[in-house]
């Protein structure tokens, strides 16, 4: 009964009574409270998979009015739920970033010698029963975010339990619930609700990982990743949900590597997904699910040595790094949740781009080789010409010689 109160203290502290729809993200629908809006902009993911095992690390990039928000998330097994680190992302994007190419011009350009520099341009780029069917498995605080773990056995108790403690989504939503309560699913429900009161708060009581059964293990500053991190993510000085939320990592088993992505089709407006998939091969999507095709902006193996910090903890060894974006134009077209299998072959793939550079022998500018060793032989004539004259000038002259002499 304790567990049970602190669940309806906690998800209940919000009435939503909403008068815009739904906006869904790619894996979870994201829903504003008090007649206020919100927009998923991008979504993007991290995913370990080993075969047994499946990590999702995910960053939600948001707009709107809101200064609550839901967001529910379907997991094929129980999760624990802990906080993510957004520099994972960053270090995901160098590794994948196009490489240059280089493609050599031979004059000296602004910004080359003996022209004056120019500005340089950037490179391209635990738990009670809460109604019938329904088991409040787990309950924390993390950072900004107040999670509870849910499962249930009947769709219709578990739309009730989500409208009576606050998740009051709409019926394009709710319904989209039912495949996976049919496969015995389990689900992620979050509040959202950023304020300053609350990053103090979580500041001085720290966070922790959250095991299956809503432990809470170890500990850590909750702003160590920073609900208001330096790259702007989550403005925890206003009162508003606004830019890139703190990521959440989730851990659950599953024999294949899947990413729900069927509570999308309920987005009024277009989806974009950006997927890092870490696994022991190239992954691929089983199909486009009612996307564009889904592109390969990056494929290769990663050593252990070779990785940074955050990547290498969550590899845990040596990986195949597949990155993929899609889009969405029409998320009502979604058919179901991404299936990524390995691909047909590890060959590696790297994006690529032109940089021009200035063409060099042994370190030195061509066009100086070029030009000083032109002037140099120029001198040496002129310097030969000179000396033969010279010489000319020093002979002295033949006198005849007389008959007889």
């Amino acid at each position: 009964m304790r567990a049970l109160t602190l669940v309806l203290a906690l998800l209940g502290a919000q009435t939503v009574a909403l008068a815009w729809p739904a906006y869904a993200c790619g894996c979870g629908a994201m829903v504003p409270a008090d007649q206020s809006r919100i927009g998923v902009n991008q979504e993007t993911s991290a995913v370990r998979w080993d075969g047994r095992t499946e990590q999702i690390v995910m960053r939600l990039t948001v707009h709107g009015d809101a200064e609550e928000a839901a967001w529910i998330m379907p997991v094929p097994h129980r999760a624990s739920v802990k906080l993510g680190e957004s520099r994972l992302f960053d270090e995901l994007a160098a590794l994948t970033a196009p490489r240059p190419e280089d493609r050599p011009y031979f004059w000296p350009r602004s910004g080359d010698w003996p022209f004056e520099d120019a500005d340089g341009a950037a490179a391209p780029p635990g738990a009670a029963a809460q109604g019938p069917g329904v088991d409040v498995v787990g309950r924390e605080r993390l950072g900004p975010f107040d999670v509870a773990r849910l499962a249930a056995d009947d769709p219709g108790a578990l739309r009730d339990w989500l409208r009576d403690n606050g998740f009051r989504l709409p019926p394009r939503v709710a319904g989209e619930l039912a495949p996976y309560v049919e496969r015995n699913w389990e689900y992620v429900a979050v509040r959202l609700a950023p304020s300053k009161k609350q990053a103090s708060s979580d500041a001085a009581d720290g966070g922790g990982a959250v095991d299956g059964g809503g432990a809470v293990e170890g500990g850590g500053a909750a702003g160590e990743d920073g609900a208001a991190g330096d790259d702007g993510a989550q403005d925890t000085g206003g009162d508003v949900l606004s830019g890139a939320l703190q990521p959440l990592h989730l851990t659950f088993s599953s024999d294949r590597l899947v990413y729900p992505m069927r509570l999308s089709r309920a987005a009024r407006e277009p989806q974009s997904l950006g997927l890092y998939v870490l696994a022991p091969h190239r992954m691929e999507p089983r199909d486009a699910i009612g996307g564009r095709a889904p592109e390969v902006t990056f494929a290769d193996r990663l050593e252990a040595a070779d990785q940074p910090e955050l990547v290498r903890e969550l590899a845990d060894g040596d990986v195949h790094l597949t990155a993929l974006r899609q889009n969405f134009p029409e998320p009502e077209k979604i058919t179901g949740d991404h299936v990524l299998r390995r691909a047909a072959s590890d060959r590696p793939f790297h994006r690529t781009y032109d940089r021009d550079v200035l063409l060099r022998w042994g370190g030195v500018p061509a066009w100086m080789v070029t030009v000083g060793g032109a002037l140099l032989l120029v001198l040496v004539l002129v310097t030969a010409l000179l000396v033969r004259r010279g010489r000319r000038r020093n002979t002295p002259p033949r006198h005849p010689v007389s008959p007889g002499a």
